[in-house]
């Protein structure tokens, strides 16, 4: 009878602040990375009617209450647990790039995404690397402005709700995480995704796996020749 293989899993944390780039650079890094599934935080938004309001009338959108954590951290563990079944029975919340990895000899990879990933300690915990985008106030501002959210942000809410529970949240999460490689959301899409795959790819080396899909090398050349 053949011994069960153990699968190897890698788990990056892609976190930052609204509008900073963390969706932009996920969806370009996980066509790089082999064997990769991607589980992002906004699928765990609580109903409207669940998320509580301030004495101004704002709802509290950006604080953990908002979000069903625990839900969320089952969906990582069923993940660790077996991921190659999570990479089809989860779709509502995961999405997966097809490997040609038979033989276990790449790591399965679990890409976690959102605003808030390292405040929640159980979440925090699982991470083998996490990055944090960041960009100043002003640009931060005027991209929010050009998104549509449902329901729409009300006037004021950036100034009367948003920006002040950034930095609230950030404070917090200096405290509870550690290892935090932060990275300037001002920059290219092309150099902060070149920074990120080639940090990550240092890393599975240390773990003596391999780093990358066999198109994935060439993907990243022609991205840095753009």
């Amino acid at each position: 009878m053949l011994e069960e293989k153990i699968m190897k899993t890698f788990i990056v944390g892609i976190g930052g602040m609204t509008n900073s780039g963390k969706t932009t650079l996920t969806c370009r890094l996980q066509p790089l990375l082999p064997c990769c599934s991607v589980i992002s935080q906004d699928s765990f938004f609580k109903p409207e009617s669940e998320v509580a309001v301030d004495e101004n009338g704002f709802k509290q959108y950006d604080v953990l209450d908002a979000l069903d954590m625990e839900a969320m951290m089952r969906r990582v563990y069923s993940w660790l647990k077996n991921p190659k079944r999570s990479q089809t029975s989860v779709q509502e919340y995961a999405t997966a790039i097809p490997s040609d990895d038979q033989d276990g000899a790449h790591v399965h990879i679990l890409i976690v995404e959102g605003f808030l990933l390292y405040n929640y300690k159980p979440l925090e915990e699982v991470f083998n690397r996490r990055y944090f985008l960041t960009v100043p106030y002003e640009e931060c501002k005027r991209r929010r402005s050009t998104r549509i959210y449902e329901p729409p942000d009300p006037s004021g809410y950036f100034d009367g709700h948003v920006w002040p529970m950034y930095l609230k949240n950030r404070s917090e999460m200096q405290e509870v995480a550690q290892n935090i490689v932060y990275l300037d959301g001002t920059k290219s899409e092309e150099g902060i995704l070149s920074q990120v795959y080639d940090d990550i790819k240092r890393e599975l080396e240390k773990l003596k796996v391999i780093p990358e899909s066999p198109t994935s090398h060439h993907r990243l050349l022609q991205l840095r020749k753009q």
